[in-house]
């Protein structure tokens, strides 16, 4: 995230107009691999409810800040409902759209596919629709040898498939949408062509990417190569769909297609033997949340056509879930809070007191029987909740951060704030929001499996404030209330409340840490606070120890905990669904008064414990360096950084000679990731040489253009005058994925002279 200016620069094209500009990409030397979080799968599940994806539409001018919004200096549109998603696709209407990377690396943070777009619309797409399939064009004079003298059909060439995978594989994302919004004049002979080609774009995507990688084909062209869409899978774009990985109907489909497509695909032989077997889940049903055509008309009304898909098994695509954002932007009183608290009652349900309008919806086309439907139900619940990935694979860090914010803090200090109301977007800060805790947690009695006191559980009310923070831009503030009570049990209260779902190897030992703090106190009552863990798969038990932290009050009155966990019992599955949590003990001085008071919980990490035998190790930044952007600019160019760990002293230990089996040192572990990484990096500044780091100002962090170890210098976005200054010092700082901010014996500066 930069911290002032009207522009950063992209590391990579976001977008390609035509097919011949990404042939100039791939021969330019600027293409390279970016640094976005790597996919990795969460866990089977046994939940066979249909699976969703959704694209998200943006505009133009959009891609030039690498996001949804229209820059990222303001506060604007995020997604935070992963737990329900299985795809993701970033949409626009060039030729091929390219994710940004802090979308990816959200995305893949809560184990979620990203997806790009190849997209031809309208009649001026047809060369490139038929030089997809030629492929890339020779300079010189060719043909054949001899002219052939028997019929050959259009020729196939596998060229863009191979260059999308490459694109894919640099950029970090994990396949294609696509749309072919264009007839196809060659009619079925190009058509039958098109379903090959996708084909080897599966092929060199599974080898690039991985098993998990996507081509989704969305209904619009038929086999005869007219555009018809056909709104349900049937015979005239089933070649499509065994071709690719998933089908993405269009939206303007009636009730009774529903049945029709699961008809239909029931009776399809899938007997060839070189697609891979569909499922009913591959087929996803489009619903445009706008409205347009869409069953139940769209908005608060789309869960209508949710109660027509769910129960026959398929998935969802749901199209323009941004609908919510531009649906409201520009009404008088908005903000970005209650955007926030709209899009929250769209997916997981209204709040006490809350109301939800539902839409008239038009009236059944011609022939189709009415549909009866009930109130409003929220999207979420029509799909399986999914925890992450694996903690070994990804682990758990989380400031409760949706992707915007208003200010920055490190470790409780505030180092920066945006000038009144005004905000940032960078979603590769963007973090869960707690899967379990938000919008409504849902709370029990600590120790009691079945208590008849359950009708007077305090109530607990979760919001996001991006007025404090631990780290990052935000924290999850959490109001606690209950009634007065009469009676010995009243004086006592202990509450369990679920915060993070998380997936756990079982016996495996790991760690998690919370930061919190109190936020607002009820005299009343002595508040104690733990953090723990508890088993969502089984009745197993995990092991649960409180680790010993410093003593030392944290800034800003911030408290940490720390626990080791270990579930010891073996399970049937590789993994089991765990809920991270805080158990809050309340005691009461009077009974008979209302409880309430607030915390705000700053930081939640877990991941592996650091195995017996390794040796003790710890994170630093080894060098810094800044290349300028050429000779005749003074001042602008790249700060570069390389990260490094450092061993504690060796205890002595003397061989008993050349058959010691024991090793000289502890070895580190080749299975597990045990070198440091790092989630991003703090960078700070300073005119001249001389200021301590602590001095310096904070002018952003790395991530936002896809460079983990990079950040963009512009003269003009400094917050200081360079006058009388010959030096400029940077101070680069990370931030582990751990959740621990590097102390600054541990970080490094960089001098830029200014001549």
């Amino acid at each position: 995230m930069p911290l002032t200016g009207s522009s950063f620069d992209d590391a990579e094209s976001p977008y390609f107009k035509s097919l011949e500009e990404l042939d100039v990409w791939s021969t330019s030397s600027a293409s390279k691999r970016l640094d976005v979080m790597k996919y990795f799968p969460r866990p089977p599940s046994s939940d066979t409810r249909g699976k969703l994806l959704f694209p998200l539409q943006v505009e133009a001018s959009s891609f030039q800040q690498g996001g949804y919004t229209e820059s990222p200096f303001s506060l604007g549109y995020t997604f935070n409902f992963w737990s329900a998603a299985d795809i993701f696709i970033y949409f626009s209407h060039y030729r091929v759209t390219v994710p940004p990377p802090g979308w990816i690396t959200a995305a893949h943070r809560q184990g979620v596919k990203m997806l790009g777009t190849l997209i031809f619309e309208h009649n001026s797409s047809e060369t490139d629709c038929l030089r997809l399939l030629v492929g890339r064009l020779p300079q010189s004079k060719t043909g054949p040898a001899r002219q052939p003298s028997a019929f050959r059909s259009l020729p196939l060439s596998p060229h863009y498939a191979r260059l999308l995978a490459e694109l894919a594989h640099q950029r970090g994302f994990d396949g294609y949408l696509l749309n072919f919004e264009c007839p196809l004049q060659g009619g079925m002979e190009q058509t039958r062509a098109v379903a090959a080609w996708i084909t080897l774009l599966v092929h060199e995507m599974k080898s690039k990417i991985g098993l998990h990688a996507e081509v989704v084909w969305y209904d619009s062209v038929v086999i005869t190569g007219q555009l018809a869409w056909q709104d349900r899978l049937n015979a005239f774009n089933l070649p499509f769909f065994l071709s690719s990985t998933a089908f993405f109907t269009n939206y303007t489909w009636s009730p009774s297609y529903v049945a029709k497509t699961k008809e239909y695909f029931d009776s399809v032989n899938q007997a060839a033997v070189h697609i891979s077997k569909k499922s009913l889940r591959d087929i996803y049903m489009g619903i445009d949340v706008f409205g347009r055509g869409s069953h139940g008309a769209g908005g608060f009304g789309a869960y209508k056509a949710l109660e027509h898909i769910a129960p026959a098994g398929l998935s969802t695509a749901f199209f323009g879930q941004g609908w919510t954002w531009e649906s409201t932007q520009d009404a008088p009183g908005f903000t970005w809070e209650s955007w926030f608290a709209g899009d929250r009652r769209l997916w997981a349900g209204p709040r006490a007191g809350e109301q939800v309008i539902v839409p008239n919806a038009p009236p059944n086309r011609p022939g189709e029987p009415p549909c009866a439907h009930g109130p409003f139900v929220p999207v979420a619940s029509f799909f399986a909740h999914r925890a992450p990935p694996d903690l070994r694979r990804v682990p758990l860090h989380t400031t409760f951060c949706p992707g915007v914010g208003r200010a920055w803090w490190v470790n409780g200090a505030r180092v920066f704030q945006r000038p009144g109301r005004e905000g940032w977007t960078d979603i590769d800060k963007q973090t869960s929001i707690g899967d379990l805790v938000w919008p409504v947690p849902v709370v029990a009695w600590e120790g009691a499996e079945d208590d008849a006191r359950a009708d007077v559980l305090p109530a607990v009310t979760p919001e996001i404030t991006l007025d404090n923070a631990w780290n990052g831009g935000s924290c999850l503030r959490l109001r606690i209330s209950a009634p007065g009570e009469a009676g010995e049990d009243a004086a006592f209260r202990c509450v369990w409340l679920p915060v993070q779902s998380v997936t756990i190897t079982p016996q495996r030992s790991c760690e998690a840490t919370a930061v919190y703090k109190l936020d607002e106190e009820d005299t009343n009552v002595d508040v104690d606070i733990a953090l723990s863990i508890k088993n969502m798969t089984s009745s197993d038990a995990f092991d649960v120890a409180p680790q010993a932290v410093s003593t030392a009050p944290l800034p800003g009155g911030w408290t940490k905990l720390c626990i080791r966990f270990e579930l010891p019992t073996p399970t049937p599955g590789a993994t089991v669904n765990a809920a991270l949590g805080l158990v809050i003990s309340l005691v009461v001085a009077d009974a008979s008064k209302a409880l309430n008071m607030s915390l705000l919980l700053g930081q939640l990490n877990a991941y592996p414990a650091p195995a017996p035998a390794a040796p003790p190790h710890a994170p630093m930044l080894l060098w810094a360096d800044f290349t300028a952007t050429g000779p005749n600019v003074l001042f602008d160019g790249t700060l570069t950084w390389e990260a490094a760990a450092t061993f504690a002293p060796l205890a002595g230990r003397t061989l008993a000679g050349a058959e010691d089996p024991a090793a000289a040192w502890p070895i580190a572990p080749s299975a597990a990731p045990w070198f440091p990484r790092f989630t991003y990096f703090n960078v700070y500044a300073h005119p001249g040489a001389g200021p301590a780091p602590q001095d310096a100002v904070w002018i952003g962090t790395s991530g936002c253009d896809g460079r983990a170890q990079a950040f963009p210098v512009r003269q003009a976005n400094l917050p200081f005058e360079l006058a009388g200054a010959k030096t400029v010092t940077f101070y680069v700082q990370g931030v582990t994925d751990h959740g621990h901010v590097l102390p600054w014996d541990q970080c490094l500066f960089v001098n830029v002279p200014l001549s």
